[in-house]
């Protein structure tokens, strides 16, 4: 049995622990890249001339002599009243570059105000303690203050006179501060500065909404005459500036390099070993995570792993508390962190894992923002997180200041991990992705100026943004929703607008789980979107490695009602998708008549998502022991869509080649539903991809790749002017790829597109792209 180092985490270095991982044999010939990024040495500079006495002062207090290059360069601009984005790495002190502004800016204008806005609450908590502790430490009456929605009425009320830093989310400042501004006069009319953090995490639908939020935020402040100074920070994305101008309206200064200190930092690209040769199938990465976890926690080392989805967060915390136990050591030490959980549950494991008390956590992105848990020492991804900005962030919890830290990449079969594991140089090297928003999408617009016109009436020839609204609100004088009186638009309806709008699903109404044997105690939250995967009739909820059987769901009443249930297995739901076209607003013919593309189009689809089934699935093999079914309603949505519409006569000309085409269109389909995040720089999350032998809307063999958010966000449409490009990165994949029929990396498991899939597949590739031109 491993015997733990019981000396301080201080005391013990991680580089003989790195040396061994890295040296091990039934290891070392999974490691496919080691890449060792060297120690950075502190660059400092000088704190600004106008600095309050009483300010450097709090700040020396808390050993901070002098600021990093970056954080100067950062208080000296936004003093200067200019715009700023900062964009350093995790943990480089970003915090200060706005904090120091804005507590000097208060104690030079007892009466300036400014508000903060985090993409979390628990984000929110952990930095009113940080703003809370240094305006103390600074002797003057600077009130700070948290508006959420855990925040008492009787606070409420309190804070809007009297606080000078309101600490919110993007979710109250649209629902709670701006339809209510007239309560607010104090702080719209003395607004200094608006801080936001995390920028990088405002892209697809949630930045989409939070940018029409902020054009609605300007008309305010125009209309009370504030004139803030904006102060960014993100992670490390292609556009940040960019991206702050999209989301504010606003230009601004880049900062971009870090002078902050940072230790040794070994990443490594784990790639677990191959189980079935045949049909090149590896480990599965949650054995293999988990596994690796193991050695670092069972010698005292602080573990973070990182997963995609809140099942596989409670398998993996399932089997770390398992190993816990079979070490005889307190399997309370380890924890799951996702959302779902409540606040107070989740205020608990950020302070276990602060304290040190936690040994290990698996956690959904949701610990990959700047909450302080302090620095783990190993960081652990179970897969390619969506994007190589989060796995930065999340490679990033691991390290504190100038100790050496370790961060490893687990690979899953799927093709974009396989890509990467064998093109480390891909994440690296390459660009990052870009953060991207569509304010424009009709939908979102409309929502937003309802609430725009609630709050003040449009004005004639008044833009919202970059945007003309009048054809939009046109239409919602149709439907009576506003009226247009002596050259305004005012809001005419009895519904109030913002109630109905949800930043960041699209659908405002969370599920609240119960326990039925705890006196219908609840447990926790499902999203809407989420609510058929999880909570159906049957399902087996976990809740931090506890087991629930779903009693029933009562979908009207969003409401699952489950009961504690010791099982060996969890369910896996599956969904299908069914499409309809709606209109097409662009079509590309190929210049070949004879080729197998008949047309390559762009437009808007309506598509209706059913979950229809359920299976169980054995904990640790991961086998199938049963399937069940699945009732509850469809989710529909209208967005954007591209697909490739493929000559009716091709079904027999593959036959008559030895091909089955159905095969060939699954294992493109699997292809792209991978390689387009690589290409278009998203999440693989925000698209959707659907093959089908004979469409309904024209009887023919058809791919569909669509944006996964009501109205779109861009996906498809840049998809449609490079759909060459990335058509020739699936033909590498499908050619290079070490199986013989098919395999998870590249086509599909065979069982699932049949034997001759990736033949299939690779002749129909080889087709496309030589009669593309």
């Amino acid at each position: 049995m491993t015997v733990p180092d019981t000396r301080p985490r201080s005391e013990r270095p991680l580089e003989p622990l790195i040396d061994e991982f890295l040296s091990h044999p039934a290891l070392a010939r999974n490691i496919v890249h080691v890449e060792r990024l060297p120690a950075q040495e502190a660059r400092h500079a000088e704190w600004p001339r106008a600095l309050a006495p009483e300010l450097k002062a709090a700040l020396l207090k808390r050993g901070i002599e002098r600021p990093f290059t970056h954080q100067a360069a950062a208080m000296d601009a936004a003093l200067a009243g200019r715009n700023v984005v900062v964009v350093t790495p995790t943990a480089s002190g970003k915090t200060l570059c706005y904090n120091v502004p804005v507590v000097q800016g208060l104690l030079t204008d007892q009466n300036s105000r400014a508000l903060y806005l985090f993409p979390t609450k628990a984000l929110s908590h952990d930095q009113y303690n940080e703003l809370h502790g240094l305006t103390s430490e600074c002797g003057r009456d600077i009130r700070v203050y948290t508006y959420d929605g855990d925040t008492p009425p009787a606070t409420r009320r309190a804070l809007r006179d009297a606080g000078h830093i309101i600490v919110t989310n993007p979710d109250m400042l649209h629902c709670g501060i701006l339809p209510h501004h007239t309560g607010w006069i104090k702080l719209f009319e003395n607004l200094r500065y608006v801080v936001i953090d995390e920028l990088h995490q405002y892209r697809g639908v949630f930045g989409s909404h939070l940018a029409n939020v902020m054009r609605r935020f300007n008309r305010l402040c125009d209309f009370y005459g504030a004139k803030p100074t904006f102060l960014c920070c993100s992670a490390t994305i292609a556009n940040p500036s960019e991206l702050a101008h999209e989301l504010t309206g606003r230009d601004f200064e880049l900062i971009g390099e870090s002078g902050a200190p940072r230790g040794e930092r070994t990443f490594v690209f784990y790639n677990p070993p191959v189980v079935n040769k045949e049909l090149n199938v590896r480990k599965s990465v949650r054995i293999e995570a988990t596994k690796l976890a193991s050695r670092f926690i069972a010698r005292g080392r602080q573990t973070i792993i990182f997963g995609s989805s809140r099942v596989q967060i409670e398998v993996m915390t399932t089997y770390l508390k398992r190993f816990m136990t079979r070490l005889h050591r307190d399997p309370d030490r380890i924890a799951g962190y996702r959302s779902g959980y409540l606040p107070t549950e989740r205020r608990r494991i950020e302070q276990g894992i602060k304290s040190g008390h936690l040994l290990g956590v698996v956690s959904t992105n949701a610990l990959e923002l700047g909450v302080d848990i302090g620095g783990l020492d190993v960081s652990i991804m179970a897969g390619y997180p969506g994007t190589i900005a989060s796995a930065w962030q999340q490679a990033g919890r691991a390290g504190r200041k100038a100790s050496a830290s370790l961060a490893v990449y687990v690979g899953s079969n799927s093709p974009i991990d396989q890509f990467l594991m064998a093109n480390p140089e891909y994440f690296f090297l390459g660009s990052p992705e870009q953060g991207i928003v569509n304010p424009d999408n009709l939908s979102i617009l409309a929502s937003h100026l309802k609430c725009a016109a609630f709050e003040i009436p449009f004005e004639r020839e008044e833009r919202f943004g970059g945007t003309d609204p009048t054809p939009v609100l046109q239409v919602l004088e149709d439907e009576r929703v506003v009226r247009h009186s002596a050259g305004r638009w005012h809001y005419s309806s009895d519904v109030y607008p913002a109630e109905n709008v949800s930043l960041r699903t699209g659908v405002n109404q969370n599920f609240i789980v119960l326990d039925t044997g705890n006196n219908n105690r609840v447990l926790g939250e499902v999203d809407y979107n989420a609510a058929p995967f999880l909570l159906h009739d049957h399902a087996i909820y976990i809740h931090n490695a506890v087991t629930y059987y779903v009693e029933r769901l009562e979908w009207d009443r969003r409401t699952a009602y489950v009961r504690q249930k010791r099982v060996d297995y969890y369910t896996d739901a599956e969904a299908s998708s069914n499409i309809q076209v709606l209109s097409t607003d662009q079509e590309l013919v190929p210049a070949k008549a004879n080729g197998v593309l008949e047309a390559r189009r762009f437009g808007d689809v309506s598509v209706a998502t059913v979950v229809a089934k359920f299976k169980k699935v054995k904990f640790e093999t991961h086998e199938s022991i049963g399937y069940g079914e699945v009732s509850v309603p469809q989710l529909e949505i209208q967005t954007e869509a591209m697909w490739l519409t493929f000559r009716q006569e091709l079904r027999a000309e593959f036959k008559q080649r030895g091909f089955d085409l159905s095969s060939a269109l699954q294992g493109l389909a699997n292809l792209l539903r991978n390689t387009v995040p690589i290409h278009v720089m998203c999440d693989p999350r925000d698209i959707g991809v659907a093959a089908m032998l004979r469409a309904p809307h024209d009887q023919r063999p058809t791919i569909y790749v669509w944006d996964r958010f009501a109205g779109g966000i861009g996906l498809a449409r840049r998809l449609f002017a490079m759909e060459e490009r990335i058509l020739r990165a699936c033909l590498e994949a499908a050619t290079h790829c070490r199986c013989e029929s098919g395999c998870p990396a590249c086509v599909g498991p065979t069982l699932a597109s049949g034997p001759q899939a990736r033949p299939a597949t690779r002749a129909l590739l080889q087709d496309l792209v030589g009669g593309s031109n």
